[in-house]
């Protein structure tokens, strides 16, 4: 019962987080803030899918957080390469 309660409780709190992350993608007054939120954005994603599958015991949302970590690191590593240099491929 506690468990199910402070699952609840970290699913909420990782919403917030969300919805904070987005505000700051949207409202970013620097484009490394943006590159921040987007990064930060891609973590909570993938605390979100790995709380809900814990919460609702399926084995898939774990398959999909780690999609989603792989193409959120490929992707700031990109967006990064792409800021400082100019391209993405050499």
């Amino acid at each position: 019962m506690i468990l199910v309660w402070a699952l609840d409780f970290a699913i909420l709190a990782v919403a917030v987080a969300l919805a904070l992350c987005m505000w700051r993608l949207l409202r970013g007054p620097e484009v490394t803030d943006r590159v921040l939120a987007l990064d930060t954005l891609y973590v909570n994603a993938v605390a979100l899918a790995v709380l809900l599958g814990l919460r609702l015991s399926t084995l898939l949302l774990f398959e999909a957080a780690l999609i989603i970590a792989l193409l959120g690191f490929v992707s700031t590593v990109a967006l990064g390469r792409y800021l400082t240099r100019g391209d993405v491929i050499e």
